[in-house]
């Protein structure tokens, strides 16, 4: 964590602008388990896309704040993609709560029939 901290305090500051390397700055934190930095980066980010959302809400599931990925999700203003659903459901299903039920009903009525019909095989 250590040599990854150190690389991002030596990144320049124009490659910090930089969508792709703000999300995996975000993937590296949150898999050590620095949630506060890795939202900070997060919050950084002027214009964000699916991947970076997606990096950050699955970094709440991989830290167990199955909450703060659903309230994420909730403020999402741009089309969700396939892994996006999967994350959210996964998370629905380690919250297991009420407002997890309702969150997961949502998405799964809202979800494009092509994310459902890419996984059945025959």
């Amino acid at each position: 964590m250590k040599s990854g901290k150190n690389l991002l305090d030596e990144m320049p500051e124009n490659y910090r602008n930089y969508n792709i390397t703000s999300t995996s700055a975000i993937n590296m934190l949150m898999k050590f388990g620095d949630v506060e930095s890795a939202e900070r980066i997060f919050r950084s980010i002027k214009t964000k896309n699916i991947i970076t959302y997606n990096a950050t809400i699955k970094g709440y599931v991989g830290n167990e704040m199955f909450e703060k990925a659903l309230n994420l999700l909730e403020q999402i203003d741009i089309e969700l993609d396939d892994v996006t659903y999967t994350i959210a459901f996964n998370a629905c299903a380690k919250l297991c709560n009420d407002r997890a039920m309702k969150v997961g009903k949502k998405l799964l009525a809202k979800m494009p029939e092509n994310y459902r019909n890419d996984n059945i095989t025959s």
